[in-house]
């Protein structure tokens, strides 16, 4: 009996730990007031990006009037960048030294979003800043926060070097064609060492150039040196055509180097088709 007694005993102690174990609970840090993501910490004269802003009221009142604000430490960002959209906002906006997207009247432990598109200005000054964020309002403001740095580089430069191709045709004989190749360079910057390669038909032999022939290919090398920004130079390759030569005869040119990168391939080959009836009657 005694035993009974000490064993139930054992048993509601045992019952009543249980009942009074607490399971820990784990806490969940409150976010930041301001956190934003940048699209790339390294930026050109002239290159667009994004910076995404959340805030959150982390005060246990309305916060009224919110702004998510941008701005650049110890400068003015709107001194380097130009405000292109903020679509999530209820209107954006630069005043002073920062740039800021409306987002309302915002709730304790509310959170709101807003993408800035910023495109760095043509005249924006090099080097590393360091970017700051704030979530203020019209009745109180949270602390201003650091953000990562951003590279503002100097834009790339570029040369668009444009090839064309002409063609005449002579009677010396049989029937030589001069082909009139032309490189002109659209800019915005000068370029150098531009090059143009030339190709002639199988149905037509090597007369003579103002490039240079490769051996006995088919095949010159056009160099043009430096072309100013809207200039054209232009060189000529003269081929007899063969007295079987039927159909067309298809000479082509195309720029295969060039200072410094030219952007745009779509202008960079050219050709011209001429059509022989024999190598006596040709047609360009």
């Amino acid at each position: 009996m005694h035993a009974w007694k000490l064993f139930r005993a054992a048993l509601v102690t045992a019952v009543a730990g249980a009942t009074l174990a607490t399971v820990p609970v784990t806490a969940h840090a409150a976010p930041p007031t301001s956190a934003i993501e940048v699209s790339t910490t390294s930026v050109a004269r002239g290159d667009t990006f994004t910076i995404k802003q959340t805030v959150y009221n982390a005060d246990s009142s309305v916060l009224l009037g919110g702004k998510a604000t941008l701005y650049a430490k110890d400068a003015s960002l709107p001194d380097m960048v130009d405000l292109v959209s903020c679509p999530e906002a209820t209107a954006c906006d630069t005043l002073g030294i920062g740039v800021r997207g409306g987002v309302g009247d915002v709730q304790p432990g509310e959170s709101k979003t807003v993408t800035f598109t910023l495109r760095v200005k043509d005249d924006a000054p090099l080097g590393t800043i360091t970017l700051q964020h704030q979530f203020n309002g019209e009745n109180f403001s949270f602390e201003t926060l650091d953000g990562p740095d951003l590279t503002i580089k100097e834009a790339p430069q570029h040369a668009d070097v444009a090839v064309s191709m002409s063609a005449a045709v002579k009677m010396v004989g049989t029937a030589r064609i001069t082909y009139t190749i032309t490189a002109t360079n659209n800019g915005p910057v000068d370029a150098t060492a531009v090059r143009v390669v030339g190709n002639f038909s199988i149905k037509s032999s090597y007369v003579a150039t103002t490039c240079a022939r490769v051996g006995t290919t088919r095949t010159v090398n056009c160099d043009f040196g430096t072309l100013a920004t809207g200039e054209s130079a232009s060189r000529t390759l003269t081929v007899s055509t063969l007295l079987v030569a039927v159909g067309p005869v298809i000479a082509t040119a195309e720029r295969t180097a060039s200072l410094p990168n030219d952007p745009v391939a779509t202008n960079d080959k050219a050709s011209r088709t001429c059509t022989a009836l024999t190598g006596l009657i040709v047609r360009c």
